[in-house]
């Protein structure tokens, strides 16, 4: 089994986040702590992993991706800037991004207009940055107003626009996680995949995979498939879902 899974709010939360005192920091950014899991979803992480083939699936950048320490050993693959770069042991593999440079290309020039008017949006606090020449990322004091004018100059675009709290993403239609989960698929000859996440950017990741394990939350988002289970809603959704996963394989 494959099992592919968001990062954040998924199996590693912010110090904002409060999962109680048993914890351990699996994230320092400039010399201060930012990230943690749970000791129960460490525990069991490392379980899960030694029966199944363990995917992180990401939006976060490469060098984000390589701050976070999930275990004594980093998993063989992981998938970051939201599916358009392969990591296989590390290191950058060189055929999938150019797969995903000729799936985006025909974005080039939404991506520099979504990039234009970002840069003229009062609300933007933070540089608008072109990730790996993949999707455009920037921060919003007012997240909603950003997105509502972005859509409206790029209407009708090949372009998807998403925010998580105040970060905001203009991303190509075809830079999708579920189109990297299939594209994963094919490459590993995958048999039973599974998936974990928690927002928006992980729907369609959720929807390919042959099991979904779906954060409480995205209950309204009305997810396509009869395969996906809803954790999280009286527990923290990284113990819950991880639990399942190791239930899965005892069966």
């Amino acid at each position: 089994m494959v099992f592919h899974s968001d990062l954040d709010h998924t199996l590693i939360y912010s110090y904002k986040y409060d999962i109680g005192l048993h914890k351990r920091c699996v994230e320092i950014c400039q010399n201060r702590e930012i990230s943690y899991m749970t000791e129960l979803s460490a525990e069991l992480l490392n379980q899960v992993r030694k029966q199944v083939l363990f995917v992180p699936t990401t939006t976060r950048t490469t060098e984000q991706y390589q701050r976070i320490c999930l275990g004594k050993q980093p998993p063989e693959y992981a998938l970051v800037c939201n599916g358009g770069i392969l990591l296989v042991q590390g290191e950058r593999d060189l055929g999938w991004y150019a797969k995903s440079r000729e799936l985006v290309a025909e974005c080039k020039e939404a991506l520099e207009e979504a990039q234009r008017v970002l840069g003229t949006d009062e609300n933007v606090n933070f540089e608008v940055r072109n990730i790996e020449a993949l999707f455009v990322f920037t921060l919003s004091a007012r997240p909603e107003q950003t997105i509502c004018r972005l859509q409206d100059y790029l209407r009708g675009s090949p372009l998807e626009i998403f925010s998580n709290g105040v970060k905001v993403y203009a991303v190509p239609k075809k830079l999708s996680k579920g189109e990297a989960v299939r594209r994963f698929r094919q490459k590993v000859q995958a048999g039973t995949v599974a998936a974990a996440g928690d927002s928006r950017f992980d729907i369609s990741m959720l929807e390919e995979a042959d099991l979904a394990l779906a954060e409480y939350g995205l209950r309204g988002e009305r997810i396509q498939g009869e395969h996906v289970v809803y954790l999280g809603e009286n527990g923290i959704f990284s113990d819950e879902l991880l639990k399942y996963m190791l239930a899965i394989d005892e069966k």
